[in-house]
């Protein structure tokens, strides 16, 4: 798929992957599990239980990668949401994994 194949407003080939991960929310230093679809440098696909709370931003923490994103939600459909990395951190010092 080059880029001009791309569903409309998806400007980036993402790349299928089955990573888990962990949406972190420095809020009550809470941790809720999920699954990354698929991605790019840019932004993920995220499948995540149907009845988690999501706030709108949040840190995304991959342990097979060692790195935490700085998400932003841009769509959500069912158990599948769709974020936009906007930068990254060091692993929250609160977080065991």
């Amino acid at each position: 798929m080059t880029e001009s194949d791309a569903p409309e407003g998806r400007r980036l080939h993402r790349q299928r992957v089955f990573k888990g991960a962990s949406i972190l929310t420095g809020v009550t230093n809470s941790e809720i599990k999920c699954v990354i679809r698929n991605m790019h440098k840019d932004g993920a696909e995220l499948k995540v239980s149907i009845d988690s709370r999501i706030p709108p931003e949040f840190l995304l923490y991959v342990p097979v990668d060692g790195i935490a994103y700085e998400a932003v939600v841009r769509w959500r459909k069912e158990d599948r949401i769709g974020v936009q990395f906007t930068g990254t951190k060091p692993k929250p010092s609160w977080h065991y994994g």
